[in-house]
């Protein structure tokens, strides 16, 4: 179970969805992934694809967690409301943000989320049950991607609910007049400052890993995160295409 992972700091990883193909989901659940995100944040994805993909996902044993389009009451119960397993937050900058986050997120009297009789609560005939299996199994994840987030690091890591944090280093390194720049000293710094506060919360530090090099990803783990999310589908195959092209076309030169 993801939750008991996150739990006791365990590693694993997962990929991300940007293209609205349960193909897609198909080819990527080949790879031996333990979840997968849907990113409604950056694509063109919509909720109807959304919970085609939250389905398919889970057909294949997977976890099935979505990057939300933002940090608001409304997507969060919709998407959670379609059987997410989680959801991953964006432009988590506070401990407000991180409770509202969690509130949308969680019934009362732990949260403050209306109910909605749809997928996830078996179509309201297994309401009671998953009322359970959110305060034991959902998983809330939030997103560290901006300067005003490592500066509130120690605040959003103390508040109840959040279950891991994954840090986005383009929005991070641009939230700091670099974007892209990784390997500037105070972007390296910042994303230590959030390992390092992870470590002493013991919460779990994540990372999306966009590169489709391994060790881009076994770098990560050395630095300690243990939720990856490695590659993103169009990647594996843009790259895949590429280097195979570029293979043929030294080899008729």
């Amino acid at each position: 179970m993801l939750k008991n992972k996150l739990k006791n700091n365990e590693l694993t990883i997962g990929s991300w969805i940007m293209m609205g193909n349960p193909m897609s989901v198909e080819v990527m659940a080949l790879a031996g992934f333990e979840w997968l995100v849907v990113d409604i944040e950056h694509t063109s994805i919509d909720l109807a694809t959304t919970e085609n993909l939250i389905r398919t996902i889970q057909s294949h044993n997977m976890k099935a967690l979505v990057r939300v389009s933002k940090n608001e009451e409304v997507i969060i119960k919709r998407i959670l409301d379609m059987g997410a397993d989680g959801i991953i937050v964006p432009m988590v900058c506070s401990k407000e943000d991180a409770i509202s986050a969690v509130n949308y997120a969680k019934y009362p009297p732990i949260g403050k989320r209306g109910v909605g009789l749809y997928r996830a609560s078996g179509y309201g005939t297994k309401f009671e049950e998953y009322k359970k299996w959110v305060n034991d199994e959902l998983v809330i994840i939030a997103q560290i991607e901006h300067i005003d987030a490592v500066n509130n690091i120690d605040e959003i890591l103390q508040v109840d609910g959040i279950d891991a944090t994954i840090i986005g280093p383009y929005d991070l390194s641009g939230s700091m007049g670099f974007p892209g720049e990784f390997e500037r000293e105070d972007v390296k710094d910042a994303v230590q400052k959030v390992l390092y506060k992870c470590k002493e919360y013991k919460i779990p530090s994540g990372f999306h890993v966009v590169d489709t090099n391994p060790d881009a990803l076994k770098m990560k783990i050395e630095q300690g995160c243990t939720f990856l999310a490695y590659g993103i589908d169009y990647f594996f195959m843009r790259d895949a295409a590429m280097n195979g092209m570029k293979k043929l076309k030294e080899g008729l030169n």
